[in-house]
């Protein structure tokens, strides 16, 4: 079998890893071990960026940059860059693809096949919305897994003691917390609970509309109303959250954030760590909530658990750590690097896939109970609506069940199976997967209602096959929840995929630096904003596109020299 690589689809950064001399490895992109998970297009360049290049254009043009696409996963959102419009499925394929990239690079062969993470509260659309963006980028997605679960098969190679282990998994976007039991290399997920709309993103958020009240209280402008400057200020805000989780203090500094009445406004603003975990601190509770409903589920007490595992970019935080410590009275570790370990066991996961010699072996659970909507008599009455669960959460998968149901009138020959995932008793209250009808049903010949059996099969990927069975005549129906309105069609992830072929064969330029961007908008804000005598304007288009040629078949040193030149040209022209 050829190479199968693990890839975590983060909703701040990703990263690719393989199993080397029985240890799984990162597969570096350059001297970047992950990479942002932000996709862009550039208006100057006409070419699509990925990773650091497209972080770094975001500040600058936000409207044609996409970061934290992850939380849109499995539902019918549109992103529009470039002037086209994109569902989450195709931009999450481009940082796959460059994943995929990264991986044949290091590896100096063709990759084809992949294990991809998710969080484990995933829903199952936004799990098929993933291997759909798998198969966008060109490959064969073997399994998806849970995030919790492939941070304690990193954890758990090679594993003597046995030990009940608490993975917290705060990310940029995502948070899930599950309880798992290692046995001897056997990784066993006893519960699951999280939110995956909770996480380093929200704590950004807080902080940046804390600073814009205070700038707006300083100069009467609300940097929420202009999207370049709001986005300066969120990524200001994301690296002071980082500088925070080992300085008690850091300034917030941003030049000609602003302008007011043709005066350029400047940003300096001293941020503490006490103040940003005053300001986060309902959203930690809430993981609090998720931790307690896990021991619940699991019947096990705090005192039960060995080891705590932190997981994630976000759980860097000093508070986390304290909130945890305080909760369950033990020392949380973090022994590899959060923001690297579910990368590490997915490509654990993918060795075990292709028959590597790795001591581990994987027991998953399904985080959200399954079944379907049916009526309860109450007093004389047939009440419909109510929630009747198949598989319950927390059960190991693969499984399959089955159970038997009734119409409601004798004569009736045609039933709804209506799918749900949810907890709740009422199916208004939970979330429809899908529906189909089961017709010409035989009732008993002595008036009875006819028996229709309903079972559902769950695989490892947590997707849902759903078949209906009259009892009498053997006549079944069945879908499968992949047919979800979010997901796209086999036709529409074909053209998806060739359509991303062609982008990649025309994008082989040189990326821009971030001052190099800047550099190039100026140009050419000069060039259609002011009046510039004819040689100032020839000479900039010239030097323009000198850059263009360079990107497109130069050295890096050429370009660089253009872009220095560029700078001197501008300099003159701005102070004239």
């Amino acid at each position: 079998m050829s190479k199968i690589v693990g890839i975590d689809l983060g909703t701040t950064n990703s990263g690719v890893s393989i199993v080397q001399n029985g240890a799984p490895v990162i597969l570096p992109n350059g001297s970047e071990r992950i990479i942002p998970s932000v996709v862009g297009y550039s208006t100057v360049n006409k070419n699509w960026l990925v990773g650091t290049p497209a972080r770094n254009q975001f500040v600058l043009d936000p409207d044609n940059t996409a970061r934290s696409i992850k939380r849109k996963m499995g539902t019918d959102a549109r992103v529009s860059m470039g002037g086209q419009e994109f569902t989450p499925q195709q931009v999450s394929a481009f940082v796959l693809r460059e994943l995929k990239g990264v991986a044949e690079r290091n590896l100096g062969e063709p990759v084809s096949d992949v294990v991809i993470t998710v969080p484990a509260y995933f829903t199952d659309t936004a799990r098929q919305a993933t291997h759909d963006a798998g198969r966008i980028a060109g490959f064969n997605v073997h399994r998806i897994i849970n995030e919790p679960t492939a941070a304690a098969l990193a954890y758990g190679l090679n594993q003597v003691e046995d030990e009940m282990v608490l993975v917290y998994d705060l990310g940029g976007g995502t948070f899930d917390v599950s309880l798992v039991e290692l046995m001897g290399g056997v990784v066993e997920v006893r519960a699951s609970h999280g939110n995956t709309q909770l996480g380093g993103d929200d704590f950004d958020q807080l902080l940046a509309e804390e600073i814009a009240k205070w700038f707006n209280d300083q100069h009467g402008v609300d940097l929420r109303q202009e999207r370049r400057a709001w986005a300066r200020l969120l990524r200001a805000a994301e690296n002071a959250k980082v500088q925070l989780s080992s300085h008690p203090y850091t300034w917030v500094k941003e030049e000609y954030i602003a302008e007011k009445n043709g005066v350029p406004l400047h940003l300096e603003y001293e941020a503490s760590r006490s103040q940003f975990e005053t300001l986060i601190q309902p959203k930690l509770e809430e993981t609090l909530d998720s931790v307690r409903q896990v021991l619940a589920d699991a019947k096990i007490e705090a005192d039960q658990i060995q080891q705590v595992l932190l997981v994630g970019g976000s759980s860097y935080i000093p508070a986390v750590w304290e909130l945890l410590a305080n909760e369950l009275d033990i020392t949380p570790q973090m022994s590899i690097n959060p923001e690297e370990v579910v990368t590490l066991g997915a490509g654990v996961q993918a060795a075990i896939i292709a028959g590597e010699p790795i001591d581990a072996i994987l027991v998953d659970v399904t985080p959200h109970s399954l079944g379907i909507a049916v009526a309860k008599p109450f007093m004389n009455n047939i009440i419909p609506g109510y929630f009747k669960s198949l598989i319950y959460r927390n059960t190991a998968i693969p499984t399959s069940r089955e159970e038997k149901f009734y119409t409601i009138y004798p004569d009736q020959d045609t039933i709804s199976i209506e799918v749900y995932q949810g907890e709740h008793e009422l199916v208004e209250h939970n979330t429809p997967l899908g529906d189909f009808l089961i017709t010409e049903l035989e009732s008993d010949p002595d008036g009875g209602s006819a028996e229709v059996t309903v079972q559902f099969d769950l695989d490892v990927n947590g997707i849902l096959k759903v078949t209906a069975r009259d009892r009498k005549s053997n006549r079944q129906e069945s879908i499968s929840v992949e047919a979800s309105h979010a997901r796209m069609s086999e036709a529409e992830i074909l053209a998806a995929r060739d359509w991303a072929d062609e982008e990649a064969d025309e994008n082989g330029l040189l990326p821009l630096s971030d001052e190099g961007y800047a550099l190039v908008r100026r140009a050419e804000t000069l060039l259609s904003g002011r009046e510039l005598e004819e040689k100032d304007r020839q000479s900039l288009a010239d030097i323009l596109a000198r850059i263009e040629d360079a990107q497109a078949g130069g050295e890096p040193e050429d370009l660089e020299a253009l872009l220095d030149r560029l700078e001197d040209v501008l300099f003159d022209l701005e102070v004239d």
